[in-house]
């Protein structure tokens, strides 16, 4: 019989694992990758009668605080009852020693995921209406949740939180950065000095967009799960409007590696997004182009990331190379951001 191997998993490990946790195996334990790690690696496990997601972080090149499955496990396991739709949560191994790095176990979710043009070049306009209504209705949804009552009180800083990200993905572009951008370090101090005051906490996603959610085979305008929670925390809204907002550039198509859903022309724009969400939520947008501008700084950051993994050999599976080609497309939207910011 032929073994296939993945890196950064061991299926006997994870078995025994399985049985220590009290997670009934059925037969021989299989896998498959389903994501390469441009986030993390994250593989389809499956029994005679089980699926299930297996999430860990690379192998090596990570970012601090960016591949956190403890953290993205723990918002999923307290949103399960929530009006946010997540996976069921499994285990967790915070144990180093069993698999070499922590990882978290759900069920798997069956539903649909648009990643690709061509996966959204198969539904109709109104499909796409529909599905972008709940895309933004799901986000208010989340940020409506509130976090103590759902056992979250202690999740995260919010007190500070987005001078904390302005000087904590300053911080990873020194860690990962494979040349000199002088336009990101003009980027970083023209953020670091209009900080706006935030509005109430909220949970927030990190990394929205239309393929971290599954939708329902049945009706694409059907969130059945939010996925992808390894950047969640409680901090400032709308971060996680803007950002979702940003991925709309074209260069993210660069960082994914392939033409991406939601930079279709198809979908709404930027300004469009930004006001359904409010009208969904409930919540007054102050200060838009400071959070335009933060979120074009921090996906230059993450894609420098990619590209430095890339660089290194730390990546599995392909669309990887052209990551760095995005990182000066994103800081030059973030400095033209900037020029309209206003009080």
């Amino acid at each position: 019989m032929t073994v296939v191997r993945h890196e950064g998993l061991d299926l006997p490990a994870l078995r025994r694992f399985l049985d220590t946790a009290g997670v009934a195996v059925d037969g021989e334990l299989r896998a498959e990758l389903i994501s390469g790690g441009k986030s993390n690696l994250t593989y389809g496990i499956s029994d005679d009668s089980s699926a299930w997601v297996l999430r860990r972080p690379p192998t090596s090149g990570l970012t601090p605080s960016a591949h956190d499955v403890a953290r993205e496990y723990r918002v999923a396991h307290a949103l399960q009852d929530s009006a946010v739709p997540v996976a069921r949560t499994v285990a967790l191994c915070e144990d180093d020693t069993v698999m070499g790095a922590p990882f978290s176990v759900v069920e798997r979710v069956d539903g649909r995921v648009i990643r690709s043009t061509d996966d959204l070049d198969s539904l109709t306009d109104t499909e796409i209406d529909s599905c972008t209504e709940e895309l933004v209705r799901v986000l208010a949804e989340l940020h409506n949740v509130d976090h103590r009552a759902v056992g979250l009180g202690e999740f995260g800083r919010p007190d500070g939180y987005v001078t904390r990200q302005v000087k904590l993905w300053a911080g990873q572009w020194g860690r990962v950065k494979t040349r000199d951008l002088p336009d990101i370090d003009r980027l970083h101090a023209a953020l670091a000095d209009s900080i706006p005051e935030s509005p109430a906490p909220s949970i927030v996603h990190g990394d929205y967009r239309i393929d971290n959610t599954i939708l329902s085979h049945d009706d694409v305008g059907k969130v059945v799960a939010v996925v992808d929670w390894e950047m969640a925390t409680l901090g400032d809204p709308f971060t996680d409007l803007a950002l979702m907002c940003v991925y709309r550039n074209p260069a993210l198509d660069l960082v994914l590696g392939m033409p991406a859903a939601w930079t279709s022309p198809r979908l709404p724009s930027t300004g469009d997004l930004a006001q359904m969400y409010a009208v969904a939520s409930g919540r007054d947008i102050a200060h838009w182009d400071f959070y335009l501008a933060l979120a074009n700084f921090k996906l230059a950051v993450i894609a420098e990331g990619i590209n430095h993994r890339w660089r290194v050999g730390a990546t599995v599976g392909d669309g990887f190379d052209k990551a760095g080609e995005a990182v000066p497309a994103f800081v030059a939207a973030g400095l033209e951001a900037l020029k309209g910011q206003t009080s």
